[in-house]
């Protein structure tokens, strides 16, 4: 699937390939979206955006997450990291300032936490029908901003029905397992890596940005691989 950078309509400008390992249950991964987003609306600005296409790609944080978890995230964090609360809802503020910095509006307090391979199933779904970085955007705003649960499968077709999928396609997609192998490439594909947390970039198939990075990092790799691609 391609999706162009913002403004950047050039039919001659380079396409570079940003493949993704992230988490749906990811602060952030959401945030390092939104930093993506950025650097490449200033390339766009600036009359060097190149074509992009992106792929997400699956990954678990927490792949003993009960579909069902009885509890807050706190109680989750506090679980499973055998962190103090008072530690786990400090950090939860520090996260939900620095997403604000983003334009994203966290509600931890809402989150419904869950085990998000069926989420991921999903995203392989919306990838088959030309959708998927705009089901990867409803799924982090549902999970983080709007307290929606991204566990169950008639939830997740609701979902996917919001950004143009078919409904019932979807339904039939998440109960039949099809996409089960492909999610589990992925993962596979995060081990040959190293990638050990998410999110992971990987530009033009040759450089790794690991984590939500400044803009400008963005900037400057991609203007690298454009570069390098020019000079070859």
């Amino acid at each position: 699937m391609t999706t162009n950078s913002p403004a950047a309509t050039d039919a001659t400008a380079p396409t570079v390939k940003i493949d993704i390992w992230s988490d749906v249950a990811c602060p952030w991964c959401y945030v390092g979206k939104r930093r993506l987003e950025t650097a490449l609306g200033r390339l766009a600005e600036a009359g060097d955006g190149p074509q992009v296409d992106i792929e997400y790609h699956s990954f678990e944080l927490a792949p003993d997450t009960p579909v069902d978890f009885d509890g807050t995230e706190v109680d989750f964090l506090a679980g499973h990291k055998g962190m103090p609360r008072a530690q786990v809802e400090q950090m939860l503020g520090q996260m939900t300032q620095l997403a604000a910095a983003e334009g994203l509006s966290y509600d931890f307090d809402a989150l419904q936490h869950t085990k998000t391979l069926t989420a991921h199933e999903l995203l392989h779904h919306a990838k088959a029908h030309g959708k998927q970085v705009e089901m990867k955007e409803r799924l982090l705003k549902a999970y983080f901003e709007e307290g929606r649960h991204v566990g169950r499968v008639q939830e997740l077709a609701d979902l996917a029905a919001e950004v143009g999928l078919d409904r019932a396609e979807a339904v039939a997609a998440l109960e039949d397992g099809r996409y089960a192998d492909d999610v589990q490439a992925d993962i596979d594909q995060a081990r040959a890596y190293g990638i050990n947390g998410v999110p992971f970039f990987v530009v033009d198939g040759r450089y790794g940005v690991s984590g939500a990075q400044d803009p400008a990092v963005f900037v400057q790799v991609l203007q690298q691989a454009v570069a390098e691609r020019d000079a070859a």
